[in-house]
């Protein structure tokens, strides 16, 4: 008996059903940055290495899925090298080629491969699916979709407040109440660092605050006395795991704490304006709190980070999240342009809606009737008023093989029923002779003999 076909580990298949879905939340994402004037691009799936390697921080590189080159990819690889089993040498030898990690860094490169073609400040909005060779788990893949939207070209603080803006007229327009964006500043995180004496350890700093929410507060104490960050350097930081109250308050103790870091307080200001310009104009079902432990363990933030947390009743990481970038296009040589961006992680807000029942019920309609097939001569005639009903944009469709006796006729029927297709028609021998169809819906058991000029209009007023 020949094995069952599988597929890896963190993928998955859809099914019809689940794509309408998707494609609901997407068209939703992909309304809203229209809407806010961004354009679309995409990039290949897969970059050169030596794109993707060295921007994400060492824990990302080791989650970049590399590509074996093509043919003998081993021919580069002496006798050596390949007995050493040294993979940092010998990966660059057998795989010059990865499957982007996100669609930030490959957005970089296309900034600069294309410069003299963009007008800048340049709004680009991208949604396309991202690999990443992480540990599977519940709400986490390793083939899943990014929904970006990116500025670059611009310094201007109002970037950062359209882009809280977005956030929450994405949500709203989703139905997602008591969502939260958490806003911090790598600015300030660099300040901290600079105040308790831990400049050179800026990166395992950040990444051990960052796993907060994760491992608690003895756990990033540990693991930062791990990397060397000395015990009275870490007291200094108590007041941060606690720190609470309204944004205000928050913001003034922070000045107080950084007032010795220039950098620090820079950030201060920047988190500032963009808590006063959004109480200002308000948000619509999203709500906007200060997250100083918030670092998103990520090297090319340089200004705001964002992340964005489902409402407090789904247990589910973050549905979003990015932040400001001043150094990355110069990686790839274009210096002094500066990029913000956040992302829309599709596959995790799917997973929300589908836990508080927020998906509409018209977005699993699909076909809305069904035409019977009893012969060849009545599938012709049907099809004449499948054929007008779709242009008016209308879901039809004949049931392909004919019903050549009851048996058959209810095997059409049940197909309908799986379907979940609200109405059939009946085209048979007495309609053709009367010129007319017999429309029914299954679900009252109601029916209406109707010529195709009225079929038509008849579902045309239930759209």
């Amino acid at each position: 008996m020949a094995q069952k076909p599988s597929i890896p580990k963190g993928t998955r298949d859809f099914s019809p059903s689940e794509v309408v879905k998707r494609n609901y939340i997407m068209n939703t994402i992909r309304g809203c940055f229209t809407t806010y004037g961004f354009q679309p691009i995409e990039t290949p799936s897969f970059e050169n290495s030596e794109t993707l390697m060295g921007k994400y921080g060492e824990e990302g590189d080791r989650l970049i899925f590399k590509i074996l080159n093509s043919g003998d990819y081993l021919n580069k690889v002496d006798d050596t090298l390949y007995s050493e089993r040294n993979s940092g040498e010998l990966t660059p030898k057998i795989s010059e080629k990865a499957l982007r990690y996100d669609l930030t860094v490959p957005f970089a490169r296309y900034v600069v491969q294309h410069q003299n073609d963009i007008t800048f400040p340049f709004k680009r909005y991208q949604i396309q699916p991202v690999w990443r060779a992480d540990r599977p788990q519940k709400g986490r893949f390793r083939e899943f979709f990014q929904c970006d939207a990116d500025v670059v070209g611009s310094k201007s603080l109002w970037q950062e407040v359209e882009l809280v803006q977005l956030y929450d007229a994405v949500f709203s327009k989703l139905k997602l109440e008591g969502v939260v964006i958490k806003l911090n500043n790598r600015k300030i995180l660099s300040g901290i660092a600079e105040v308790i004496g831990a400049e050179d350890k800026l990166i395992d700093f950040t990444v051990a605050l960052d796993k907060l929410d994760k491992i608690g507060e003895e756990g990033v104490k540990t693991e930062m006395l791990s990397k060397g960050i000395s015990e009275s350097a870490i007291e200094k930081l108590k007041p941060l795991f606690t720190l609470t109250g309204s944004a205000s308050e928050q913001l003034t103790m922070l000045n107080n704490l950084l007032a010795s870091s220039e950098t620090g307080l820079e950030g201060v200001s920047e988190l500032k304006f963009i808590t006063n310009n959004i109480d200002t104009l308000g948000l619509q079902s999203a709500v906007l709190q200060i997250d100083v432990t918030l670092a998103r363990g990520l090297n090319y933030y340089t200004g705001a980070i964002f992340e964005v947390s489902a409402p407090p009743e789904v247990k589910m990481g973050s549905i979003g999240g990015g932040g400001r970038y001043d150094d990355l296009t110069g990686i790839f040589g274009l210096k002094d342009v500066s990029g913000v961006g956040i992302s829309f992680g599709l596959d995790r807000i799917y997973l929300v809606l589908e836990e508080l029942n927020l998906f509409p019920e018209t977005v699993s309609e699909n076909t809305k009737v069904l035409f019977i097939n009893f012969g060849e001569k009545e599938a012709l005639y049907a099809m004449q008023a499948i054929s007008k009903l779709r242009l008016q944009g209308i879901a039809a469709e004949l049931y392909p093989d004919i019903a050549k006796s009851q048996k058959h006729l209810g095997k059409q029927i049940t197909y309908a029923n799986k379907r979940n297709i609200l109405f059939t028609v009946l085209a048979g021998e007495d309609e053709m002779n009367a010129n007319t169809y017999t429309l029914k819906n299954m679900a009252s058991g109601e029916q209406k003999t109707l010529d195709c000029e009225n079929l038509v209009k008849e579902f045309s007023n239930l759209m």
